[in-house]
């Protein structure tokens, strides 16, 4: 039954894996059939971009984000994943906003069980168990603060190595394709990786 469902699966990345080279094969033909209205280098079938390369694009790219959150993905024209940002950044901030309501809450009631009223809102509840509220609700706080700061981070970072890899020559030369073969003498299922570099 394993070995049915690893054939299953290997067959299905396999064809996925196969598609996208056809695809692929059928871009570099179009985009050699459209080389002389673009701007490029024409190499062994395949349009080289003239784009020269731009060493200081991640640096600026991680400025942007740190000035302005999402600034950074929007310099990269990912403008999806500023909503991400910025979802991350308020979902931060309204945990922090809630705790903050529900510290002081506490930290109220606890004030007047000092003094002496017995009339706050959580009348069932002992003193003990309104000071490990406060302490819960500042310990929540501070957990919000933190995930604040590390969306931020991640959006600087994601900002700069998403400068760096647009940059990155990205080539059919190299590449990795699974290799599936039936076996004719048992026929049992033979996997494997081929790899496959153009000089």
């Amino acid at each position: 039954m394993n070995s049915r469902l690893l054939n299953i699966l290997f067959f299905l990345v396999a064809t996925a894996a196969f598609a996208q080279e056809a695809d692929t094969t059928a871009v570099q033909k179009d985009s050699v059939l459209l080389s002389e209205k673009k701007s490029g280098i024409v190499v062994k079938d395949t349009v080289l971009d003239n784009k020269p390369y731009n060493p200081l694009a991640p640096s600026k790219a991680a400025f942007y984000s740190a000035v302005v959150p999402g600034l950074g993905q929007a310099y990269n024209k990912r403008y999806w994943k500023i909503p991400i940002v910025y979802a991350g950044m308020a979902t931060g901030v309204y945990f922090y906003l809630k705790n903050d309501d529900d510290y002081n809450r506490f930290r109220d009631a606890y004030k007047r069980r000092l003094a002496g009223f017995e009339d706050d809102e959580f009348q069932g509840i002992s003193t003990n168990r309104l000071i490990d509220a406060q302490r819960n609700a500042k310990k929540n706080k501070d957990y919000s603060v933190i995930a604040v700061v590390l969306v931020y981070m991640l959006n600087i970072i994601d900002a700069n190595v998403d400068a760096h890899l647009q940059q990155y020559n990205v080539s059919e030369d190299l590449s990795v394709s699974p290799n599936f073969q039936v076996n004719p003498i048992n026929t049992q299922a033979n996997y494997g990786l081929s790899f496959r570099i153009k000089l």
